[in-house]
C-alpha cells in the first residue's frame, strides 16, 4: 500500500506536512492517537518506534486494550447508479453483492 509504513508490526499512514516541512506518521487501528514526525524516513521510523512504545506503555499502565477491535461489518453508502453497477458486476461474477464487495476490497488492500 502506498504511504503505509510498518513499524514493529503496526501500520502507520505517512503524509507530508508542508507547513512544518516534515513527514507525519499516524498509527492506525489503535485505540488512541500515536503520531510522530521527522524530516527523513529513517528518522520517521525511529520516532515511530518511540511513539508506539510510549503509547503501548501508557495503555499497559492504564489497563487499556491498545488495539481497536473490528467486527468485520460496516455499512457503505453509494449512489443508486454505483449500487446498481455493483449488483450487476456481482451477478456477472456469480457472487452475492457481499461476496463481490469483500473480494474486491481484499484485492485492493493486498495489491
Amino acid at each position: 500500500m502506498n504511504n503505509v509504513l510498518v513499524i514493529d508490526d503496526e501500520k502507520a499512514v505517512v503524509s507530508y506536512d508542508s507547513e512544518l516541512g516534515m513527514f507525519r506518521g499516524e498509527f492506525l487501528g489503535l485505540n488512541g492517537g500515536a503520531d510522530f514526525y521527522s524530516d527523513s524516513v529513517d528518522g520517521l521510523i525511529e520516532e515511530g518506534r518511540k511513539s508506539l512504545a510510549v503509547f503501548m506503555q501508557l495503555c499497559k499502565e492504564k489497563g487499556i486494550e491498545p488495539r481497536k477491535n473490528f467486527s468485520g461489518r460496516f455499512n457503505v453508502r453509494l449512489s443508486p447508479k454505483v449500487h446498481e453497477a455493483a449488483v450487476l458486476a456481482a451477478a456477472a461474477a456469480n457472487k452475492s453483492l457481499n461476496e463481490w464487495v469483500a473480494e474486491t476490497i481484499n484485492q485492493a488492500v493486498h495489491s
